[in-house]
């Protein structure tokens, strides 16, 4: 999977996908509801990493597959909707299969 900038893509998204939900889902109700702010700064700060990872991954795959400035727009807004990359996850997946 990693082999191709496809695979890595869909391997960095993946991740960046679940620390977003962690984020969102998980650290920010332990600190505001539990009061437990470290959980948003280290889920944060992979989060961030993640997601710089991401858009490096985005740039490396538009440019190797040609992709439409739609298709890479496509992609950078699911990175910024909870469960966005796994639904681009799917699609691609799919794509991969039948080509």
């Amino acid at each position: 999977m990693l082999k191709t900038p496809l695979g890595r893509f869909r391997a960095v998204a993946l991740l960046e996908g679940l620390s977003f939900v962690v984020l969102l889902f998980i650290a920010m109700p332990l600190k505001y509801a539990a009061d437990m702010p470290l959980a948003v700064r280290f889920t944060g700060m992979t989060h961030g990493l993640l997601f710089v990872l991401y858009l490096f991954a985005l740039m490396e795959v538009a440019i190797a597959l040609r992709w439409s400035f739609s298709r890479v727009a496509v992609a950078f807004g699911a990175s910024l909707v909870p469960f966005g990359n796994f639904l681009l996850d799917a699609k691609l997946r799919k794509e991969a299969d039948g080509a």
